[in-house]
């Protein structure tokens, strides 16, 4: 671009730029910019100084105040936030400050030069009763920026705009942002992302073709493209997107280049660059290259090519943007893979790396090039798709996934479908070509990718204060303190982490109840659900035992394949805190092999289409989980006061036959007598002896997840009707859950409900849930409780101690807070579908344990125990 701009009217920069205005004291650099840039994007060293000494033209301060811009600069470069810098900036050395900021961040540094007359910027200042610097100042500063102004384009700057009166200044209009070439996130897709051609034209015509694209493979033309109809019910044609590489190697790079360069030309395909590709480019341009690595192949098919053709493909490859960012930024394809802090950003280096990643300055035994693996440390949020090194399989990693399968050596030419994230393959025809390298050299392993890389995260992801996003709430914040007890949970006491896709939410009770005698009643989950608008909810009978999670696999290799679990059995039974249900792996064993076998028998993994399944359970005695806080919690209550009591009774009934008058005290200690007893036989009802499997029970009561689904979407009728078929395939072992159907608002419904709750407590079972009917239910303030726990009477004399229903305590305890554990359970419900619905769309591990340990941490929060 000219460095020298008469009569301007409108500039257009780069919409990611780093903005130096530059000119002396008076130029006018401050109110240009308040005119044509938004307060947040300019940072002024005058202001700057004025933040740290409370005087903006304190000189003293400049080396402090121009940190202050510095970090401040940087911090928005690093959100990708257009910055302004308002400083002089006339001399080179310091503008050579900002290239090589604007380089560190991989933006475009643009020079705005506001070269005034000295005559214009005395006026100017003298004006202002603040700038009392010397006359001297101004004219050294003119010197200065003219001095160099004619060397901006070699000091880095490709975007130079000169005004030099305050005329020409006020002629100009606007400042328009143009985004990069790189940046097509308008584009929606859906893709289909072809991985390295490598010359192999009737390969890439046949991949085409399964994947329905018809192509006229004679006149190199793409006559037509799918249409796909998305979950919105918009109907688009799909649109092929090249990772780069075209040629060499294969046989026929002329035909593949006139095939991409017509779809590319006619708005029907998009491509980046591969090294291949740029080292073309540079034969074509008459640089000296070595011709191997399959150019000599390329060259030679090229030799019999018309000047025109080869003019055009010259400009074909030039034109070529490094990376594309597409999807509103959910999606990067460049050759080589791109790191998040180079996406959509326009450099010498973001283009290096795209063509060739990055290496460790070592070779191997091959004499190739040691590669770093970014996409190990990759946590960025758009999928990387990318080629360059050849796999044996097209395997995600951390949210990339390189799809060059080796056609030129023989394999097979793969593309991604996008969003689908479907993976289609055809062989190659034959073998053009021998790899320096065995494709898969030393890769060999039972586990992805995903896998081999899990066994140890990211530290900094699991300390300090942390906010979570989830697709189901607002964002979730996780304090420090309690992400530090997480982390000793996590390290000493859980099962093998693999396994740990999945917590399930605590749950809060109903609102306190004002029936006499009574601290819960259905009749106040009811009324919740009604004021939240919900018209039918379901009513399950609340078993009497512990919360388990189950993990089935219908064999081990399902087991290492899918949770990279090896010499650990099919399955796991875990608390809601993700210890270990069981104390010995045998027995553990056992129990999954049972559970394994009634979903085998009941059809389960064809039915669902999946070879596991995550479970949602209660496992019952609740015993053979609770014995240590049964035998001394519980039980030692109860045998003190069984001892104590009745020798208490007995003498006070003595006392009273001998005219002591302490009728008043014998009924206050009967009644404790009575309330103890009441208590021991409420907690008896939770115990039996478990000699072997058949004295366990276990009730499920929701499918979570299976093979790439989950089951939010489905009522909680289906979840149980769902499970009931399952049950069928071990009576012994597995409980269908009883529920009740509810109709907020109807009275006969509703009585039905509570006379179903008081029979079940009356029977000594433990109480009930309500739950709405669809298992995600929302208002206008967003999730409402997904189930609300009424407790029986009797079952509340175990939480609460014997004597809890004392009028004086009941009194006491209705005064019992809710929010706290309310709002515990909606953040803990959000973050545990978030951490299903990562672990089904095969997210790293540590991106679903961001959200297990996020429950975990929560977990530690001061939530009265008892609700």
């Amino acid at each position: 671009m000219s460095r020298r701009n008469r009569q301007l009217s409108h500039i257009s920069i780069p919409e990611l730029s780093l903005v130096l205005l530059i000119g002396p004291s008076g130029a006018g650099k401050s109110t240009f910019a308040r005119r044509f840039f938004k307060p947040t994007e300019i940072v002024s060293s005058d202001v700057c100084r004025g933040l740290i000494s409370d005087d903006e033209n304190n000189q003293a301060v400049s080396a402090d105040a121009f940190e202050v811009v510095r970090f401040i600069a940087a911090k928005r470069l690093k959100l990708g936030l257009l910055t302004v810098i308002d400083a002089t900036n006339v001399q080179p050395e310091a503008r050579k400050e900002w290239v090589r900021l604007a380089r560190e961040y991989h933006v475009l540094p643009v020079a705005i030069v506001l070269n005034m007359s000295e005559k214009v910027c005395q006026e100017r200042n003298n004006l202002r009763s603040d700038r009392n610097f010397g006359t001297h100042v101004i004219p050294q500063q003119i010197s200065q920026l003219r001095r160099g102004v004619r060397y901006l384009r070699d000091e880095g700057f490709r975007h130079i705009f000169e005004l030099h009166s305050p005329e020409e200044v006020e002629q100009l209009e606007t400042v328009t942002r143009n985004p990069l070439y790189n940046n097509k996130k308008d584009e929606h897709g859906p893709f289909d992302i072809i991985g390295d051609v490598h010359g192999c034209y009737d390969e890439l015509c046949t991949l085409l073709g399964t994947l329905g694209y018809e192509v006229d493979k004679e006149n190199y033309t793409l006559i037509s493209a799918p249409l796909t109809t998305n979950a919105d019910g918009y109907t688009r044609f799909r649109k092929p997107v090249f990772v780069g590489d075209l040629v060499d190697r294969g046989p026929k790079s002329p035909q593949v280049l006139r095939l991409v360069m017509n779809m590319v030309n006619n708005g029907l395909a998009l491509c980046v660059p591969g090294n291949h590709d740029a080292k073309l480019l540079r034969y074509l341009n008459g640089k000296n290259v070595v011709l191997r690595h399959g150019l000599e192949a390329t060259v030679a098919q090229l030799a019999g090519e018309t000047p025109e053709f080869l003019a055009a493909v010259k400009q074909f490859l030039d034109g070529l943007v490094s990376h594309y960012v597409l999807d509103d930024g959910k999606l990067v394809v460049a050759h080589a893979g791109l790191k998040e802090n180079m996406q959509g950003r326009g450099s010498g280096a973001v283009r290096e790396f795209c063509l060739y990643g990055e290496t460790t300055g070592e070779t191997d035994e091959f004499g190739l090039p040691v590669r770093y693996n970014w996409a190990l440390e990759y946590k960025g949020k758009a999928m990387v798709v990318y080629g360059h090194t050849p796999v044996p399989e097209a395997k995600f990693l951390n949210n990339t996934i390189d799809i060059d399968t080796g056609c030129v050596f023989g394999a097979t030419l793969t593309a991604l479908r996008y969003p689908e994230k479907i993976l289609v393959s055809v062989p190659a025809q034959e073998q053009y070509a021998e790899p320096a390298r065995p494709i898969g050299y030393n890769l060999e392993s039972a586990l992805s990718l995903e896998q081999q890389y899990d066994n140890v995260l990211d530290i900094e992801d699991f300390i300090g204060k942390k906010i979570l996003q989830t697709n189901y709430s607002h964002s979730i914040t996780i304090r420090e303190e309690n992400n530090i007890a997480a982390l000793e949970a996590m390290s000493r006491f859980t099962i093998n982490p693999r396994w740990l896709i999945y917590l399930p939410p605590t749950m809060s009770p109903a609102e306190t109840s004002r029936e006499e005698g009574m601290l819960e009643h259905p009749a106040e989950g009811l009324q919740y659900y009604k004021e939240a608008g919900i018209a039918k909810v379901i009513c399950e009978e609340k078993h009497m035992g512990s919360r388990a999670v189950v993990i089935v696999c219908r064999d081990e290799a399902t087991a290492v394949k899918r949770f990279g679990v090896a010499g650990e059995g099919n399955g796991v039974v875990y608390t809601r805190t993700g210890r270990s249900f069981f104390n010995d792996k045998q027995t553990e064993q056992h129990f999954i092999a049972r559970i394994n076998a009634a979903l085998i028998s009941t059809g389960f993994y064809e039915t669902f289409e999946t070879d596991w399944v995550c479970l949602d359970a209660e496992l019952m005695p609740w015993s053979a989980k609770a014995q240590a806080l049964l035998q001394n919690q519980y039980a030692a209550v109860g045998t003190a006061a069984g001892q104590a009591l009745p020798v208490v009774v007995d003498a006070l009934q003595q006392a009273i036959t001998q005219g002591v008058p302490a009728q008043a005290l014998l009924e206050k200690y009967s009644r404790r007598l009575e309330q103890t007893s009441s208590y021991v036989k409420a907690y008896r009802q939770y115990c039996w002896p478990v000699e072997s499997l058949d004295d366990y029970k276990l009730a499920p009561f929701h499918i979570m997840a299976t093979e790439g689904k989950t089951y939010f979407d489905k009522d909680h009728e289906w979840h149980l009707s769902a499970i009931k078929n399952i049950c069928a395939g071990d009576e012994q072992l597995l409980i269908a859950t009883p529920f009740l159907e509810v109709e907020i608002g109807n009275e006969a419904s509703e009585k039905a409900a509570i006379a179903w709750w008081e029979n079940l407590t009356a029977a000594g079972g433990e109480g009930m849930v309500i739950k709405p009917s669809t298992f995600m239910a929302r208002d206008e303030k967003g999730l409402i409780q997904p189930a609300v726990k009424i407790r029986g009477k009797e079952y509340l004399r175990i939480i609460y101690g014997p004597e809890y229903d004392a009028p004086e305590n009941l009194h006491r305890l209705r005064s019992r807070k809710l929010s706290g554990k309310r709002s515990l359970a909606l953040r803990e419900f959000a973050l545990g579908l978030e951490g299903l619905d990562r672990f089904v769309n095969n997210a790293s591990l540590q991106a679903v344990h961001q959200c297990v340990f996020g429950i975990l941490a929560l977990e530690s929060e001061p939530v009265d125990p008892r609700l």
